[in-house]
């Protein structure tokens, strides 16, 4: 599968954003697709998934109760809901996807798209 990322901007703290992750090629809905973020200077950090075969979630626990991660089968692609935006959560955000049904590494993450990036002001 193939993956884009969309819908970056920039926002001022408690706005709110919506992020695509496209697929082709292959059914999203066949993989969990994963969100990761990189901020300057940082590692990678691992957002959201949601796994294949149904809607199960997971987060990290930095995006808890503010970040939602949903999928369109129709439009065979997965969006990242942000709400209540932290000058913290300034970062690339990238998709990418697994056949695993387990992980948040992103070691086990492969078809990394383009990376959009999200900027938070104060």
């Amino acid at each position: 599968v193939q993956l884009q990322a969309f819908g970056g901007g920039s926002v001022q703290a408690g706005g709110s954003l919506r992020l695509s992750c496209v697929g082709s090629g292959r059914t999203v809905s066949d993989y969990t697709i994963g969100w990761f973020r990189q901020a300057p200077g940082k590692e990678r950090e691992f957002v959201a998934h949601i796994k294949w075969g149904g809607n199960k979630t997971s987060y990290g626990d930095s995006v808890v109760g503010r970040f939602t991660v949903s999928r369109d089968n129709a439009k065979n692609t997965v969006y990242l809901q942000m709400v209540r935006l932290r000058p913290e959560d300034t970062a690339t955000y990238y998709c990418a996807a697994t056949t695993r049904y387990y992980t948040n590494s992103e070691q086990d993450f492969g078809s990394w798209g383009q990376g959009t990036q999200v900027t938070v002001s104060s």
